[in-house]
């Protein structure tokens, strides 16, 4: 039989794990092969979204993550890699708009010069999870602007726009001021988004803020601010949605903004 053939081809790989994950990848894919009847045009079909994935992807967007997260992958394997101790912060995914090297930025700085939307006042503690506060922990924070858009997808934005890093002061407290986040389209205009369509699914992901929060001695967590009131949170594009992330945002007219409080709790390493 072919799979006995193309699984024993790798028998003499000497990286035990590798050969593993090949000699594993060979069943479930013929498996699946066999389970669907794929037909030949099925498999030319295949092919041509894995070219066109190929082709679209570039420095600003990155086609294969998106088809891992829409088919909800990456979620499995953030929940495989990072089990979560009892009262400590759950993770979600990294998702495609990070980038390198946003700027250090001052307790309670703003993260844009200007933004279209609503301001947010975003604040808490990081603790461990004895409750204790952790001094000098670093958050690394990016989010979406009224248009939808992240920084790094509009060219007009400033190379910095709505991203930042914060290090929290001796009672482990942080805060920024950010924008209200809105809902936003996943990129669909390529094969992912082709997917959607032909499936009767959706792009859209829900309301949230991006968090990385790293201190020594600690697990580094990579998790999201959910806007409690977004819709789509219970049909989040990517599956990254957890009750415990849900956030209630809280109007000031005083102040002339919104408020969300949001204290993390770090696992230890």
């Amino acid at each position: 039989m072919i799979t006995a053939a193309v699984e024993a081809s790798f028998d003499a790989c000497e990286d035990e794990r590798l050969r593993t994950v090949l000699q594993s990848l060979v069943r479930h894919l013929h498996a699946f092969a066999i389970d669907v009847g794929l037909t030949e045009a099925e498999w030319r079909a295949g092919i041509d979204a894995l070219t066109e994935s190929g082709r679209i992807t570039d420095e600003h967007r990155q086609e294969f993550v998106l088809w891992s997260d829409a088919l909800g992958v990456s979620m499995l394997v953030d929940a495989l890699a990072h089990p979560t101790p009892s009262g400590a912060t759950e993770s979600t995914v990294l998702g495609p708009f990070w980038a390198d090297g946003s700027p250090l930025r001052e307790y309670g700085e703003a993260i844009f010069d200007s933004a279209e939307g609503e301001p947010a006042w975003v604040y808490g503690q990081v603790l461990g999870l004895g409750g204790g506060p952790i001094a000098g922990a670093e958050l690394d924070v990016w989010q979406n602007d009224a248009n939808e858009l992240y920084g790094v997808q509009d060219d007009d934005a400033p190379e910095a726009h709505l991203r930042g890093r914060f290090r929290t002061r001796d009672h482990g407290g942080y805060a920024f001021l950010g924008v209200r986040p809105v809902p936003y389209r996943i990129p669909n205009d390529g094969p992912v988004g082709a997917m959607l369509a032909a499936s009767g699914r959706h792009p859209w992901r829900p309301a949230h803020i991006h968090l990385v929060v790293s201190a020594p001695g600690y697990e580094t967590l990579t998790t999201h601010v959910f806007d409690s009131a977004s819709a789509y949170l219970d049909s989040d594009a990517v599956f990254a949605v957890k009750p415990s992330l849900l956030r209630d945002f809280v109007w000031s007219d005083a102040d002339g903004r919104w408020s969300v409080e949001n204290d993390i709790v770090l696992a230890p390493l």
